[in-house]
Formats: C-alpha cells, structure tokens, sequence
C-alpha cells in the first residue's frame, strides 16, 4: 500500500510568495496614512490606536461597506487604482453624517489568485482616500481563495471607526420647518446604481473608451467617490450643522428621510442644480424615469445639510472656500397627510 502523498498549500493553489509581496508594497502606503495615536506597527494580529485626547466624553462610531458591481467595470477596464478611494468613501462619509471624524479604517481584499500589481493598485487607492479622510490605514485581511472567484476578479469591503463628542452628535432631532436643505456637488454617480448603469451601457452599447465630454466614457463612470470628510468637519466647528445624509443607494428620496422626523419633508427644487451630463446620459440611454433616477443615483448631490436658514450664506461660503460645490437645493416643511418624506419639484 502507497503512502500518503504529502500536499502542501501550494498545492491548493495559494501563492504564498505574493501575499509576502504585496505585504512589502503595502507598508509603505499604509504609514503615510499613520495618526499620532496609532500604537505598534502593521502586521500584527490586532491594531491598537488609542482615542484622541481632545475629546471629554468620547463616542465611537463604526460602520462598513462595500464597492458593489462597480468592482465589475474596474474588472473589465483593467484599471484598479481609484477603486480603493470609493471603498473607503462610502464608509468615511457614512459616519461622518453623525459627527464622528474618522480615526482609522480596515480593508478586506479577497480574491481567486492574487495578483501582486492589482493588489497593490487597489490598495493605493484605499491608502489615498485614508489621507483625504484623515485616518489610518491601520490593517486590513488579504485573503486568496482558490475556486471562490473568477480569475482576474476580487471583491473588497471596508471597515471605518470614528469618534464624536457625546454632546455634539448629529441626529436631525433639532431640525424643524424653515430650516434649509443645501448639497453638495458629487463627482459622479460614486458606488451606487451600478447594477442599473452597466446594464445601461449594455443595452445601449455603449463603447466605454469613447470619448465623453474629453475622457473616455468607462472612465467618467469609474470617477471615485468624493471624501467630504476634511470640509464637513471644519464646517462642524463654525456652524450648527442640524443634519447630514449620504447619498448612496436609494438616492436623494430614501437618504434624506433618515435624518428627519415623522412629521418633517424636504422640499427639493431640481432647478436648483443642474444634474451633470453622466446622470443625463443614462436617464436618455437607459429610459429611466426622472423619479427612478432620484431614487437610484445621487444626480449630481453626493451629501446632504440641512441648517438653519440663517446659517446659509456663512455655510456656503465656507465650503466654498474648501473647494465644495454647494447648492441650496430647499427647505424643510411640515410634511403633510400621506406625503413623502422627500419630494423634488
């Protein structure tokens, strides 16, 4: 009888050489994105920060997401660089809305075979938008899984922790009629609706290299997410921001509604932006209703203020000044019997 043959992890397919690789291109990104209060280095079985000392009666605030099927026109283009910024994006801008300024963010990075020069492009992008959102890139999970993913594709999520004062969190409980709706401008359709968009593209089809307004058309579509981290937190500190939505999936008529009571609406006026051609592409290729179209994408609005109409002025000019695009996009109202929470007019 034949002795066992002996196997090993290669043999199940994992290349352990290149996640030794892509650890030492990573390092490196990951230190620039390094806070004070970071403690230890990278690599190890837990990261350790320790919370920001300005703060008297600190609350953590988390939250987690993805990219979504955006992830597939960064497969079929082959470029892999600004995907990273749209992860950490959606999950910065989501705790920002309460208050919280982000102190550090985790990624998993999952695929079939990895491969070191993709690996490191992502994680470029993740160590990018680490800076423009103030926070460490303090660790993370490679993980490559024979059989789970076609080759050449992977799947990323991420993870955010921030904090905020206790008494200065957002909540949209102080926010009442009169006060007013502002936005601000998005950088494209972010990293939602991309179910829709790809079929659009299909069904149309459209060349994504093509040319579109100077640039080509795949890449318009691949525009990472705006960070409003830096703008929005120095905003805090000079004006009573009441509330705050991120426009992600559900669009500006399912995220504005959460931070308003029962008994509130948003009353947003269309003529007060002009929604970018990206946005007017795929309502005319895709036949999309103009309601679907708020209800999917973010048209152009990437986050959402509401302040007192006294504070509009002094607010839109100080983000302004920090290089937002700001529009005045209406008013709270006292919502009626049956009405939505948001309507756009």
């Amino acid at each position: 009888m034949s002795a066992p043959t002996s196997l090993s992890y290669r043999d199940a397919g994992v290349d352990i050489d290149a996640g030794d690789a892509l650890v030492d291109r990573i390092k490196p990104l990951a230190r620039r994105t390094l806070r004070p209060e970071v403690l230890g280095g990278i690599g190890g079985f837990g990261a350790l920060m320790e919370l920001p000392k300005n703060y008297k009666e600190p609350v953590l605030v988390s939250g987690t997401d993805g990219v979504g099927t955006k992830l597939k026109l960064a497969f079929q283009l082959d470029k892999h660089d600004t995907i990273g910024q749209d992860l950490v994006a959606m999950s910065v801008n989501d705790i920002l809305v309460q208050g919280a300024e982000p102190l550090f963010f985790l990624d998993y990075f999952a695929c079939g075979k990895l491969d070191v020069d993709v690996g490191e492009q992502v994680v470029s992008g993740i160590a990018k938008g680490c800076e423009l959102a103030g926070c460490a890139l303090i660790g993370g999970e490679t993980a490559e899984m024979p059989g789970m993913y076609p080759l050449g594709e992977y799947d990323l999520a991420g993870f955010a922790v921030g904090v905020a004062e206790k008494s200065k969190l957002i909540g949209g409980t102080d926010i009442k009629p009169g006060d007013a709706v502002l936005g601000l401008a998005s950088s494209g359709p972010h990293s939602n609706g991309y179910s829709l968009i790809r079929k659009i593209v299909e069904v149309s089809g459209a060349d994504l290299r093509a040319d579109f307004h100077g640039r080509p058309l795949g890449e318009v579509l691949l525009e990472p997410t705006r960070i409003y981290v830096k703008p929005l937190l120095a905003l805090m500190k000079q004006v009573n921001v009441k509330g705050m939505a991120h426009i992600t999936g559900g669009g500006l008529l399912e995220n504005v509604p959460r931070i308003l009571r029962e008994d509130l609406c948003a009353v947003l006026n269309k003529a007060a932006w002009e929604m970018p051609p990206v946005f007017q592409w795929l309502m005319e290729k895709g036949n999309v209703a103009e309601r679907e179209m708020h209800r999917t994408f973010n048209c152009g609005i990437g986050m959402v203020l509401v302040v007192d109409n006294a504070d509009v002025e002094r607010a839109a000019k100080f983000l302004a000044e920090q290089g937002e695009t700001v529009y005045h996009l209406g008013a709270i109202v006292a919502r009626g019997e049956d009405q939505p929470q948001t309507v756009v007019v």
